[in-house]
């Protein structure tokens, strides 16, 4: 498996934002510059995360809803971050998976913008349970199951991206982190995910 090269001073964009905690791990271990986000929660009127952005940098553009950004018009940039909502993945929620019309379903989203932009990295984070969740379809291409006796739904939510990543060409790997592990008084486990493209 070919690995990532990134420029020493890399452009970053965000997208599902936050208030920018990925976004400045990403930056304090890589370096570089955040050129801009892409942060819009329909279920607050007030767009409080898009504000903490706002504050805190103040010269950097926020696109707004992910699902309506043209992306063929954005800034390239060299790495890509992507906390994509875990409400339909945590266990805390309901377990509706990445299926359409579910908030975790942004993930579509997040591939697209990879797709378009083709960064030399992307850091995708979520939480456990998108080792288990569904991903509500079958593992084959066209979402249909493999064989007569498997119900569409069997492909776990990681599952769907890493084949997602794979079908755009994206090599991946990914490890469960606990913050624990740096030190904090609790378990809260997230999975991460580095993509970056295969080689020629």
């Amino acid at each position: 498996m070919n690995a990532p090269t990134v420029p020493d001073s890399p452009r970053i964009g965000s997208l599902c934002s936050g208030y920018g905690g990925l976004d400045l791990a990403v930056r304090d271990v890589l370096g570089g510059e955040i050129v801009w986000h892409c942060e819009y929660d329909p279920a607050d009127p007030q767009q409080r995360s898009a504000q903490i952005l706002a504050h805190h940098w103040p010269s950097v553009p926020n696109y707004g809803d992910i699902a309506a950004v043209d992306w063929t018009s954005v800034p390239p940039v060299d790495v890509l971050t992507a906390g994509f909502p875990c409400t339909d993945v945590s266990l805390a929620g309901r377990l509706d998976g990445i299926a359409p019309g579910t908030r975790s379903g942004i993930w579509r989203h997040v591939a697209e913008a990879i797709s378009v932009l083709r960064p030399s990295l992307v850091v995708i984070e979520n939480v456990r349970g998108l080792l288990s969740a569904p991903a509500t379809r079958g593992v084959e291409r066209e979402h249909e199951p493999v064989d007569d006796g498997q119900q569409l739904g069997d492909l776990r939510a990681l599952g769907a991206v890493l084949g997602d990543l794979a079908a755009l060409r994206f090599d991946a790997e990914w490890c469960l982190y606990r913050a624990s592990d740096a030190g904090a008084p609790h378990r809260r486990e997230r999975v991460f995910i580095l993509a970056w493209p295969q080689a020629a």
